[in-house]
């Protein structure tokens, strides 16, 4: 019996690969559908960034492993050099998720730059290189409706992604819809009232009125009245640490036991934060790239034997648009917006269909493999 028909059995099937990635997508999915929408006036508790922080890496660290196992195995049909881009790319993505949940959930920041951005900087690079020599690989025989489709997509694609990187498209619906801001917050003045017009009474006209002689009034001295002392007022919630400044073991509120960043951390935000319009820019120019690329990658990899383990790196490409392009919105349409929202769980589906993609090209190549061997054995 030949090895490599025998080595994708003695690490993992595909078939289990594949259940496991399903269920780990489902239990993202219900996760995120319970737990993402917080209690009124609360926000989300800790557990919950943990939790999806814990899917989200936990789905791109095994994929990458996959990614590397391809690399590693001399009979992957597509080329050893596209599994390196690729895992390379989800193990970037990887370090930059575990910065960024340092950043902003241990020392509570919420920095425009992120040393993790970096990491998706290169997250991108390696991800859109590993995608076109995939489609390098295969020549782009696409008809007249294929193209138009790409061009339809690319132009949907540049619209949504103009829409969520500019901050004054967020009234465009409401210049049409809405009065503008101005006018609905200025105040409506009204005319002052007339006073009621007193109607003449020609009888009363004909009386004169009394003249009156007012009297002489004299100066009234003030009572003196002895000072008052006031207690002073007891001490609340607002004025406790003034009223306990003497007392040792007061009580210190919530708010005061928050250790503040380190001095280093609030430096290097202060370091990155110019950075913030070529990053964004650099973010929605990748993800239109990747869009459009996968589309093509799909289209060419319509049919085929490895057409299975392509589409389901096509569709992951599609989740990582979609949460990049949420995240996108909600950072620059949405005020005090928190990690966590629902739409992010496409980040856990894009790791997972990774993982996906690459098990079924692994175990293509296997099979492939084992063909080619028994033929030439048959025929020798």
């Amino acid at each position: 019996m030949d090895k490599s028909s025998s080595s994708p059995k003695s690490f993992l099937s595909v078939q289990t690969i594949v259940l496991v990635a399903i269920v780990w997508a489902v239990l993202a999915l219900l996760f995120f559908l319970l737990f993402s929408v917080p209690l009124p006036g609360q926000d989300r508790p800790l557990w919950y960034s943990i939790g999806t922080t814990a899917f989200e890496e936990l789905a791109y660290f095994a994929a990458a492993c996959l990614c590397f196992r391809n690399w590693r195995s001399p009979q992957i049909v597509s080329g050893r050099n596209v599994w390196l881009c690729i895992g390379l790319g989800l193990s970037f993505y990887f370090l930059g998720g575990l910065l960024f949940f340092y950043w902003e959930t241990v020392l509570g920041q919420e920095a425009d730059v992120s040393p993790g951005d970096f990491f998706y900087i290169l997250t991108y690079i390696f991800l859109i290189v590993g995608i076109l020599l995939a489609v390098a690989s295969r020549r782009l025989n696409l008809e007249l409706w294929q193209w138009g489709v790409v061009t339809v997509i690319a132009a949907i694609s540049i619209l949504i992604a103009w829409f969520v990187s500019s901050p004054a498209s967020g009234s465009l619906p409401q210049s049409f819809l809405m009065q503008p801001v101005a006018a609905q917050t200025a105040p409506t003045t009204k005319p002052p009232a007339k006073p009621p017009a007193v109607k003449a009474n020609p009888k009363a006209s004909l009386k004169a009125a009394p003249a009156v002689k007012p009297k002489p009034t004299l100066p009234v001295a003030a009572p003196s009245v002895p000072p008052v002392s006031v207690p002073p007022p007891a001490a609340t919630e607002k004025n406790a640490p003034e009223a306990t400044s003497g007392n040792l073991n007061a009580p210190v509120p919530a708010a005061e036991q928050k250790t503040p960043p380190p001095e280093w951390a609030l430096a290097l935000e202060e370091t990155l934060k110019p950075l913030k319009p070529y990053v964004n820019g650099y973010y929605i120019v990748c993800d239109v790239l990747l869009l459009i690329i996968a589309t093509v990658l799909l289209l060419a990899f319509w049919g085929g034997r490895f057409a299975q383990s392509w589409r389901m790196i096509a569709a992951a490409a599609f989740s990582l648009y979609i949460a990049d392009i949420w995240f996108k919105y909600t950072t620059t349409h949405l005020a005090n917006y928190q990690s966590g929202g629902f739409l992010e769980v496409f980040w856990v589906f894009s790791g997972v269909l990774f993982g996906i993609g690459a098990a079924l090209e692994h175990d293509l190549s296997s099979r492939a493999r084992s063909r080619a061997g028994g033929r030439r054995r048959a025929s020798s």
